[in-house]
């Protein structure tokens, strides 16, 4: 099970980078940056940037975008920036993508980014991704773009939990990214997958959760996460309970292995309620309990 955390903020409220050598040194896989820019005055940072600049302090962690909103920006600017933070990190990132979560907001309208049609201009841009990352001339409308020097093509994970975002992860994506989702409404989720997948006669892409997580004492910041999904995102009470990963480092080693169980490999996980250095190091310390667990299992089937 590979795991991956977003860095912390520090005093001033931007993303205290030396926590990604911190992360890196805790075996952590990968370092997730959400794309969350809404222009209404919520705190928020390009990804690219953040990602550009844990490059330079890291030597190994893998760079994830946890996800980019494709049809925020232009796709040949996109391939730009990929190809270009391939090239500074040493081939270290992996691309999450999706169709965005706030089209509608001030920040969505300033740019012109479309409010309809989103699905199709992510179709769009997957197909020309891969070919201009590797420096191949490609067709973005009237245009043929050819962009270098050339750079391998990251893994092109597709965030949704919808079914049209499981069929592109299908015909598109290296991988599927599910969020705020419980291991139990993960399986059947992964079942529908499958049959995707054999309707379009392509292979089963790999899984990786992205959730939150609160592995301090901390009822409150539990309870108004749970709030959060129930009045913003409109889950059920008892669904919304499922979903945040909490206790001690046997006990997340549990949840880990339960998504594992259902279908996933990799699981993202933001960082709430406070003391990020102690929760970073406890849920490394569950990834490392996760063969414990599996070994107990396997003794008690």
């Amino acid at each position: 099970m590979r795991i991956s955390t977003t860095l912390p903020m520090t005093q001033a409220g931007v993303p205290d980078i030396a926590m990604a050598r911190r992360l890196e040194g805790l075996g952590y896989d990968s370092i997730g940056m959400a794309d969350f820019i809404v222009g209404d005055g919520t705190p928020s940072f390009d990804a690219m940037l953040v990602l550009a600049a844990a490059a330079t302090v890291t030597d190994r962690i893998g760079l994830e975008f946890g996800v980019l909103s494709l049809p925020l920006r232009p796709t040949a600017w996109i391939a730009a920036q990929i190809q270009t933070l391939q090239h500074l990190s040493g081939n270290r990132v992996t691309l999450g993508v999706g169709i965005g979560g706030f089209p509608g907001s001030p920040f969505w309208r300033a740019v012109g980014a479309p409010l309809q049609g989103r699905g199709r201009r992510a179709d769009e841009a997957l197909q020309a991704l891969p070919g201009l990352i590797r420096g191949e001339a490609t067709k973005l409308g009237e245009e043929e773009v050819t962009l270098g020097p050339a750079a391998p093509v990251p893994p092109i994970l597709i965030g949704g939990n919808s079914e049209a975002a499981m069929r592109r992860a299908v015909r598109h994506g290296d991988g599927w990214v599910p969020s705020l989702i419980s291991p139990a409404a993960l399986g059947e989720k992964v079942i529908r997958l499958r049959e995707i997948a054999h309707e379009l006669g392509r292979p089963v892409p790999s899984i990786a959760v992205g959730g939150h997580a609160i592995l301090v004492d901390n009822a409150a910041a539990i309870e108004s996460f749970t709030r959060v999904l129930v009045d913003v995102h409109g889950m059920a009470p008892e669904e919304a309970k499922a979903v945040p990963v909490t206790g001690s480092p046997a006990q997340v080693a549990e949840r880990l292995h339960a998504y594992s169980e259902a279908g996933a490999d990799m699981v993202g996980l933001s960082l709430d309620g406070g003391d990020w250095t102690r929760q970073a190091e406890a849920l490394a310390e569950a990834r490392a309990q996760l063969s414990h667990v599996r070994a107990a299992e396997a003794d008690n089937p």
